[in-house]
């Protein structure tokens, strides 16, 4: 009988022991499928507990095993999908009431290649109604309702990959796929207490994803731990012809055959200017703390430049012209039909409207200026290799307000829409606890195809840290 600690194993952990043939994929995945009956629709993480067809995926992956056939570390692994990639063994709602009966006849390609590579799908992961892409001020803008952080069930669990963040933090799937616009990953990465990766734009291939913003979507993995993150991400990164913006470059192999850290003697971590001064007191503390593991971590080969200022460029107008217009473009027939007004959220029912009204110069311009701004950055990951900062500069927010009204007066940077502008890479680990239990988080932030360094750097963070093995009490 398995017991709670397999739950909240890493992924690395429960490979070990289903290669052994100590553990079985079939009681695996029944063991998390209970679990997501039993405490998903509570959390309002899951839109749909795929049974039958996880069942019969883990009974194939047994079969491989006990004959010789196994495929790699996520064989026989149960994960979750945010319910915007498409899946043919069920509905695909994209977390809005106008699409609560959608499906596809066809897999998106981040689900098939998990799938060739033994992972087992057991549920689609609830989110925040298309991506926040109309808008959005509360919990509760979703098709499920509000996704709760199980560390404190009366706060957010973050968005908008919100079931992601919660059931990889409360043990309901071993790790998930969530996508990210401009903080979708980091943000429940952080509100939940785990590991995010964001990969570089171009890496994963996004056929199959609802899109929001072409030139700004990207999949990545929400894990337990930094290692986890890069084995996922192995299995999804690499050329897709069925999505042109993926690129060659995308092939990613964990771990490296050379590690990328013994290529350099001496890693220069630059800590962005205002990201922490004005933040949370807690998110402050357990930042600066983890700023001296990681010199004790890596045997003095970090150096740490503390108040590096970003590149100076309108980031926040750039990030909000483009999703504007290219989120009314890709729901152009939703607002133009009036079924907009079935949202959830009273922001989204108007904001595809005002979102229609931004100009082709507007968009022309914030576009153009991607460009100097993508050079600026070079040029800045020249001087620096990791760009680090807090996740976000407050806990979670409580459901019971708007999120105007959570914490006034916190008036703290992120770094969160000006690198997802320039679409380089960020990963996000649990560093701590604040007010009311929950958890806190710190962002690597690296140069485009930096994977490698950033998942070896959180790696290195978590070996000499137990945040990521931290459990949520969860009640019935």
């Amino acid at each position: 009988m398995l017991t709670e600690d397999t739950f909240y194993s890493s992924v690395v952990e429960l490979a070990a022991q289903i290669r052994a043939r100590k553990l079985s994929p079939v009681e695996l995945t029944e063991g998390y499928l209970a679990r997501l009956e039993r405490f998903g629709a509570r959390l309002g993480a899951v839109a749909t507990v795929m049974r039958a067809s996880a069942l019969n995926e883990a009974r194939r992956a047994e079969r491989e095993i006990r004959a010789g056939r196994y495929r790699g570390v996520l064989h026989g692994i149960p994960y979750g999908a945010k319910d915007l990639l498409a899946t043919r063994e069920a509905p695909t709602t994209w977390g809005a009431t106008p699409y609560k009966d959608q499906r596809f006849d066809y897999d998106a390609t981040v689900v098939r290649k998990l799938r060739e590579a033994g992972a087992i799908l057991v549920a689609k992961l609830a989110m925040v109604e298309l991506a926040g892409g109309m808008g959005y001020n509360r919990a509760d803008a979703s098709l499920t309702g509000a996704c709760r952080t199980p560390w404190n069930t009366d706060y957010w669990s973050g968005g908008s990959s919100s079931g992601p963040g919660a059931a990889v933090a409360a043990g309901l799937v071993a790790f998930a796929i969530g996508s990210e616009t401009s903080g979708s990953i980091i943000t429940p990465a952080s509100f939940c207490g785990v590991t995010g990766l964001r990969p570089t734009y171009g890496m994963v291939s996004r056929h199959g994803a609802m899109a929001l913003c072409w030139t700004l979507d990207k999949l990545g993995p929400m894990c337990r731990t930094a290692a986890d993150a890069g084995h996922v991400l192995a299995a999804i990164a690499g050329r897709d012809p069925l999505d042109a913006s993926s690129l060659e470059r995308g092939n990613f192999r964990y771990p490296a055959a050379a590690p990328a850290r013994t290529r350099k003697k001496l890693l220069r971590l630059a800590v962005m200017k205002d990201s922490y001064e004005k933040a949370q007191k807690e998110v402050r503390e357990n930042f600066l703390a983890s700023l001296e593991a990681l010199k004790r971590a890596d045997d003095r080969r970090v150096s740490i430049e503390m108040d590096v200022k970003l590149p100076d460029f309108p980031y926040g107008a750039a990030v909000g012209t483009i999703v504007d217009a290219e989120g009314a473009a890709a729901f152009r027939d939703l607002i133009e039909s009036g079924r907009v007004r079935e949202l959830a959220s009273p922001e989204g029912r108007v904001g595809g409207y005002a979102a229609s009204l931004v100009t082709a110069v507007d968009y022309l311009h914030a576009m153009r200026m991607r460009v100097p701004m993508r050079r600026a950055w070079g040029e800045f990951f020249g001087k620096h290799d990791v760009l680090v900062a807090p996740s976000r500069a407050t806990v979670s927010y409580p459901v019971s307000k708007t999120f105007d009204q959570a914490y006034p007066g916190i008036g703290a940077s992120s770094p969160i829409g000006a690198s997802n502008l320039v679409g380089v890479p960020a990963i996000s680990v649990p560093n701590g606890f604040g007010q009311e239990n929950l958890p806190t988080g710190i962002q690597f932030i690296g140069a485009a195809w930096s994977e490698h360094t950033l998942v070896e750097l959180a790696d290195k963070y978590q070996q000499a840290t137990d945040w990521h093995r931290r459990r949520p009490a969860l009640k019935d």
